[in-house]
C-alpha cells in the first residue's frame, strides 16, 4: 500500500500542480472511493502549493536535496490514516503534516504527527534503524521555528514546528542536525513499498474490521501473522462444512496471553461468508462486561465519525455485532424463547463461562453457561460455536473452566463435534486443563494444531515476555532472570515511588500511545497512596479519552483492576503491587483484606485465582511495564514494610531493573 504519489524533489518542484492533484485523486479512487471528500480536495489545493514552494526553496538552500524524495499521502494502516507528506532526506525520514488556516496548533496535532513517526519506527520494516523526525508545517502562521534539538539514542525525535511561508531553510537545518555520517541513504522506491507489519490494539482491530477493512492490513506482525491467519482459515473451513452438512460443531481456539484470540474471533465474525444472508450472521459474545462496553463505545464513536451518524444510533447498530453473553443467553433460553438469528457465535474467554452455582445465583437457572449456550444453539438446524480460550485467566469465583465444557458435551450434547488443539485435548501435557478429563464418550473429537495461537502479539517488542511472566508467577527467579536477558527491547522497571512510576510512564507514552495505572482488585492498601481499587470506573472513558481528560487512563489518576482490563491492553503500564500477593519463605503467599486486616487465603482455588489476576495484570502492556511496590509503613499494621520489601527483592531477582538509587 504505497503513497499516492512519489517524486524526487526536483521532479516535484517542476510538476504542474493540477497533475499532482490528479495523481492524489487517482490514488484515492484506487482504494475504492468513488468520489473525493470536499475537505480532502480543499486540503490538497493548499498543501500541494505549499509543499511545491518548499521543494523549490530546498533545492536552492541545500545542495544535497537533489537526491531527496517526497511521498504524498503515505498510509498508516493501523490508524486508517495517511501522512500528508514524507520527506526522505538522505538517511533521515521527515514525517510532515501541514496545518492550513490561521488557527493555533493543538496538543492533538502534536500527538498525531508524533504517533505517525512512532508507527513507522515500530511497524515499517524499511524505517528500522533510521532517524525519524515528526514535523508540523504551518505556512499561514507568523514565521517561527520550534526545534527542540536532538534526542540522543532515540529513533523518533521530538516534534518540530516550522511556521511561515518560507520553511525550507529551517527544514534543511533540521535534516542536517539529525544526519548521521557514514549512513547509507534511503532508497525511495524500496522504502515506499516496504513491508508494514502493524500490531493493533484490540480496539483498533475492531474498528478496522467493523469498517469493512481487511484483517491482512492489521495482522502482519512477524511469526504471529501466519499463526493468526491459519487459525482463522481453519475455523472458517469448519463453518463452511457445518453449513453444507447441516452439522453442529464447537471449535476451541486456544492461545497464550496476547496471542490474538480476540482478534481471530472478530475476524471470523466479519468474514464475508457470514454476511451473505440473514441465516448465516455471526455474533461476538463475551461475558467480559468492560470489554463489551469499551468495544461498543469505540465502534459507535468510529462509525458516527465515519458516516455522520448520531452516536446513539451508531451504538444500536453496533450491538448486532458484539453482545454481552449474560444478556444473549436469557433472551434465547427456554422453549418459548426466540431462536437466535445467528448460526455462528464466537464466545470470548470461554474458560470464564459461569458454572452452575454462579448461574443459579445470577439468573436462578439450573444450567451452567456452557450448557445454556449449547442448548440455545442446538435449536438451530446447523450451528458453530467458536470458543476462545485463554490459559490461566480464570480470575473469579463461578468461572467454570474447560472441564465444564467437556462434561456438558459428553453428557448432554454428544451429537456435537469438537475441533480443538492438542494443547487442550490432554495429548501434549500442555498448560491447559484437558477438555475431557474423564473421556469424550460418544463425542467425535478432531485435533487441529492450527487452533492454537502460540505467538504473543500484544508485546510486539518481545515474544518471550509471556514466558517471563510464567516464570515469575511460578516462583522460578533464576529462569525469569534468564528470560529477562533475552528481552532487551521490552522495558521493565521497578520502583518504590509512585511519582517515579508516573514520570516513567509520561516520558514514554508519546504520540497517541496510552499509559495507565492498574492493580489487582484485592489491592486495598494502595488507598493511602491515592489509588482506590474500589472506586467506580467508567472503562470506556478510561480506555478511549485523550491524555488531558481526567477520566483517561493516560491522566494516571484512576486505577483499573483486572476486571476492567482483561481482554484489553495499554501501550505502557504501571502496575501497583500490594500485599495481597507477597513472598514468604521463598514462596508466594496469597492474602485478602477483610475488615481491618489481611487474612491468608488457604483455599487452593482462590490462590489460583489470585495468581491469575496478577498474570492478567502483568500481560496488559504492549511496549513496557513499570512495577510500583509501595514502601509500606511501620506505623500502619496493614502495611508493614516487610510485606513489600520481599516482593520487591524477588522482582529485582527476576531481572526487573530498579529505578530508585
Amino acid at each position: 500500500m504505497p503513497a499516492y504519489a512519489r517524486y524526487t524533489l526536483a521532479e516535484f518542484a517542476q510538476t504542474d500542480p493540477d497533475a499532482v492533484r490528479g495523481r492524489l485523486a487517482a490514488g484515492h479512487a484506487a482504494e475504492g472511493y468513488a468520489t473525493q471528500r470536499r475537505d480532502a480536495v480543499d486540503a490538497w489545493d493548499v498543501q500541494v502549493d505549499a509543499l511545491q514552494q518548499m521543494a523549490r526553496e530546498l533545492l536552492l538552500v541545500e545542495p544535497l536535496s537533489t537526491g531527496w524524495h517526497v511521498l504524498l499521502e503515505y498510509p498508516i494502516p493501523r490508524r486508517a490514516r495517511r501522512v500528508d507528506a514524507v520527506l526522505l532526506a538522505g538517511d533521515v525520514i521527515g514525517v510532515l503534516e501541514l496545518k492550513t488556516g490561521r488557527g493555533g496548533l493543538t496538543a492533538a496535532d502534536r500527538r498525531q504527527v508524533e504517533d505517525y513517526a512512532l508507527d513507522l519506527r515500530d511497524f515499517h520494516v524499511a524505517s528500522r534503524g533510521r532517524v525519524i523526525v515528526p514535523v508540523l508545517l504551518t505556512p499561514q502562521h507568523t514565521p517561527g521555528v520550534e526545534a527542540p534539538g536532538v534526542l540522543p539514542g532515540e529513533a523518533v525525535q521530538r516534534v518540530h514546528v516550522l511556521a511561515g511561508p518560507s520553511i525550507a531553510q529551517p527544514l534543511a537545518e533540521v535534516v542536517r542536525s539529525h544526519r548521521r555520517i557514514g549512513t547509507e541513504p534511503i532508497e525511495a522506491a524500496s522504502w515506499d513499498l516496504g513491508e508494514y507489519r502493524p500490531v493493533p490494539t484490540i480496539i483498533e482491530a475492531a474498528q478496522h474490521l467493523y469498517a469493512n477493512h481487511s484483517v491482512h492490513d492489521i495482522a502482519r506482525s512477524h511469526a504471529g501473522a501466519e499463526n493468526l491467519t491459519a487459525t482463522a482459515e481453519a475455523v472458517l473451513r469448519v463453518i463452511a462444512d457445518a453449513q453444507r452438512d447441516r452439522g453442529k460443531v464447537i471449535c476451541f481456539v486456544t492461545g497464550v496471553p496476547g496471542a490474538g484470540k480476540t482478534l481471530a474471533g472478530l475476524n471470523i465474525v466479519h468474514a464475508r461468508g457470514l454476511h451473505q444472508d440473514r441465516d448465516t450472521l455471526g455474533v461476538f459474545l463475551s461475558g467480559n462486561g468492560p470489554l463489551v462496553r469499551v468495544l461498543t463505545e469505540a465502534l459507535a464513536q468510529d462509525r458516527a465519525a465515519r458516516l455522520g451518524e448520531r452516536v446513539g444510533d451508531a451504538r444500536r447498530r453496533v450491538t448486532t455485532f458484539i453482545q454481552n453473553v449474560h444478556r444473549f443467553l436469557p433472551t434465547h433460553t427456554g422453549s418459548n424463547a426466540p431462536i437466535p438469528p445467528e448460526n455462528v457465535v464466537v464466545f470470548d474467554e470461554a474458560q470464564r463461562a459461569w458454572d452452575l452455582e454462579q448461574s443459579r445465583r445470577k439468573f436462578n437457572r439450573e444450567l451452567s453457561e456452557p450448557e445454556q449456550l449449547l442448548g440455545v444453539m442446538d435449536r438451530l438446524d446447523w450451528a458453530v460455536v467458536v470458543a476462545l480460550v485463554g490459559n490461566g485467566q480464570e480470575i473469579n469465583t463461578g468461572e467454570a473452566g474447560l472441564p465444564e465444557w467437556g462434561r456438558v458435551l459428553r453428557e448432554r450434547f454428544p451429537h456435537w463435534q469438537v475441533r480443538a488443539s492438542s494443547e487442550m485435548l490432554g495429548t501434549t501435557g500442555g498448560a491447559f486443563p484437558p477438555l475431557f478429563a474423564e473421556g469424550a464418550g460418544d463425542v467425535l473429537v478432531g485435533a487441529d494444531p492450527r487452533l492454537h495461537l502460540s505467538i504473543p502479539l500484544r508485546s510486539f517488542r518481545a515474544e518471550a515476555y509471556a514466558d517471563w511472566v510464567e516464570a515469575v508467577l511460578a516462583g522460578d527467579e533464576a529462569l525469569a532472570a534468564s528470560i529477562r536477558q533475552s528481552l532487551p527491547d521490552f522495558p521493565l522497571a521497578l520502583t518504590r515511588d509512585l511519582e517515579a512510576a508516573r514520570y516513567w510512564l509520561r516520558c514514554r507514552a508519546r504520540g497517541l500511545r496510552r499509559a495507565g495505572l492498574i492493580a489487582s482488585s484485592g489491592s486495598r492498601r494502595l488507598r493511602p497512596y491515592g489509588l482506590d481499587v474500589t472506586a467506580e470506573l467508567d472503562e470506556a472513558q478510561w480506555f478511549l479519552q485523550p491524555e488531558d481528560d481526567v477520566r483517561s487512563s493516560s491522566f494516571l489518576e484512576l486505577v483499573a483492576t483486572e476486571f476492567a482490563v482483561q481482554g484489553l491492553e495499554l501501550d505502557w503500564v504501571g502496575l501497583g503491587w500490594d500485599a495481597d500477593l507477597r513472598r514468604v519463605g521463598g514462596k508466594w503467599s496469597c492474602h485478602r483484606f477483610v475488615g481491618t486486616s489481611w487474612q491468608r487465603v488457604a483455599d487452593a482455588t482462590r490462590q489460583r485465582y489470585l495468581l491469575n489476576k496478577y498474570r492478567v495484570l502483568l500481560t496488559r502492556a504492549r511496549e513496557g511495564l513499570v512495577i510500583w511496590v509501595p514502601p509500606g509503613s511501620s506505623a500502619d499494621q496493614t502495611r508493614p514494610p516487610v510485606h513489600y520489601d520481599e516482593a520487591a527483592a524477588y522482582l529485582a531477582a527476576c531481572g526487573v531493573g530498579q529505578l530508585d538509587p
